[in-house]
């Protein structure tokens, strides 16, 4: 690496840990957990993304890679791991409801609304859109998680409603705090194919900012982003619903990967540091 490439990086890093050592303040967490979060990170993309190809990946050659003693990989190595897939899974299926629940027509009034749903039968009811969109998962399992969120709430006669376009936990800071992990890291590993020497086939990524925008117009730029960025999204959904054989079977294709388009709106004083 040379000298430029690394002071570029350092500045990079020091930006996105800036972010993330503001939130760990802000939760408590101290600088020794951050530490021994980051050792088993450091380990874990070592030992599966960085081996040789037919050969099991070493101590050692983790060790080497990521600068720790052979000791202390092997500690890390035997601590319990951090990540929560169960979580993730959770929120990946919650959302495709919510979305089917958008965009379908047999769960949408004559004017393109959302209906309030009965919640089992056959037809246009919670139960169907479940089975749907979120495969074999109970569709009371995906009531709960709903209605703990705040995304749909309970009619007198029983049927359920939508009140919102997106599953955003609305109470739940863990809820939230496992979304930053999902939304972020999939912006970093955009940025890091980007970045790959010679890449043929970049993936979109763009922003747009100004720097001298008084306070009065942040309001209305709030909820032009929200609604056109929502505009999107469903039109993006309704593409990739067609597409994904959790929600259309009979795509065919080969191979499983998972693909999407994250946007996010962001605004603070100018620092003269961006």
């Amino acid at each position: 690496m040379s000298e430029a490439i690394l002071r570029a990086f350092s500045a990079a890093v020091v930006k996105v840990l800036r972010a993330l050592v503001r939130l760990s303040l802000h939760y408590g967490i101290s600088y020794k957990t951050f530490a021994e979060l980051t050792k088993w990170v450091f380990v874990d993309v070592a030992v599966n993304e960085f081996g040789i190809e037919g050969r099991k990946q070493s101590i050692s050659r983790v060790a080497t890679l990521t600068g720790l003693s052979r000791k202390e990989v092997v500690r890390v190595q035997g601590s319990i791991p951090p990540a929560d897939a169960i979580v993730e899974d959770r929120y990946n299926r919650a959302a495709r409801v919510i979305a089917g629940w958008l965009r379908e027509s047999d769960f949408l009034d004559a004017q393109g609304k959302p209906v309030a749903l009965a919640l089992e039968g056959e037809g246009a009811t919670f139960e169907t859109l479940v089975r749907r969109r979120s495969g074999d998962i109970p569709p009371r399992a995906i009531r709960d998680e709903l209605l703990r969120v705040g995304a749909i709430h309970e009619l007198e006669d029983g049927r359920v409603a939508l009140v919102t376009h997106g599953y955003i936990p609305a109470q739940s800071e863990i809820d939230k705090l496992q979304i930053l992990g999902s939304d972020v890291s999939h912006l970093i590993a955009t940025i890091n194919h980007n970045l790959q020497p010679d890449q043929a086939q970049p993936y979109f990524q763009r922003k747009v900012a100004y720097d001298n925008l008084p306070d009065e117009a942040l309001p209305v730029l709030r909820e032009l982003a929200a609604d056109k960025s929502q505009e999107l999204l469903e039109e993006l959904d309704r593409w990739l619903a067609k597409h994904d054989r959790d929600t259309a079977p009979d795509a065919g294709g080969t191979g499983r990967n998972q693909a999407g388009i994250g946007i996010y709106y962001f605004e603070e004083p100018d620092r003269g540091d961006n």
